[in-house]
């Protein structure tokens, strides 16, 4: 028996004041422009969202104590005290990595830092004690597939032996191997010879046999 109560049903203007649109269907959130430090909101694989290297970081925190000055003419550095004044520990191996950067200005703050740090008085006697350190981290430069990364490295690795002389003969064997493996390149083939003259002649007669040790067909310059 019918209880004589009938339920109408909800018409499409009362279904659509209950029910949502779909996500799909529902107008995007426009983003606010604090979204952008919001961490949350950072989508991971975005193009900005690879980190920085150890090299970039320290230098955007002001760890590098110096910055590039863009001349008319070419690009010099400027330091905020005297290098001679500057603590070579960890600053000079801090430099050497950096070597291995690609982008500017790293590329130039690097090389340069490098070079002109070296230069400073009594840089002889702050270097000798990082070798262990510099070592790896030129190897590094040296390996690196990037060509001129290889040239910075190489460029480096002739400075540092100009400041140290013989004392880095005890580790010149671990950086030879890389140098061999190019030297088979055309195109580096005279830049690694000069080098290795260089090299034999800041670090004596002890270099020449290290280097052929590693390098049989290198023709020394005393010979």
């Amino acid at each position: 028996m019918s209880s004589g109560i009938q339920i109408k049903p909800k018409t499409a203007v009362q279904k659509s004041k209950t029910s949502p649109l779909p996500r799909s269907l529902q107008p995007a959130a426009k983003p606010k422009p604090s979204d952008k430090l919001n961490p949350k909101t950072i989508d991971p694989f975005g193009a900005y969202s690879r980190p920085t290297s150890a090299f970039a970081a320290i230098y955007a925190k002001g760890g590098i104590p110096c910055r590039l000055v863009h001349g008319s003419v070419k690009h010099r550095l400027q330091w905020e005290c005297l290098p001679e004044t500057v603590p070579f520990d960890p600053l000079l191996v801090t430099l050497a990595e950096g070597l291995r950067e690609t982008k500017h200005p790293y590329t130039f703050v690097s090389k340069e830092g490098f070079k002109e740090l070296l230069m400073a008085d009594g840089a002889t006697g702050k270097a000798i004690p990082l070798l262990p350190r510099l070592v790896p981290v030129l190897k590094a430069a040296l390996a690196h597939s990037d060509d001129e990364v290889f040239g910075r490295g190489l460029d480096a690795l002739v400075q540092l032996s100009a400041v140290v002389g013989p004392s880095l003969n005890d580790h010149l064997k671990h950086l030879l191997t890389n140098l061999a493996r190019r030297l088979m390149n055309k195109k580096f083939r005279e830049k690694i010879t000069v080098a290795l003259q260089k090299l034999e002649q800041y670090g004596g007669k002890a270099t020449t046999a290290i280097i052929k040790s590693k390098i049989p067909t290198y023709c020394s310059v005393s010979s």
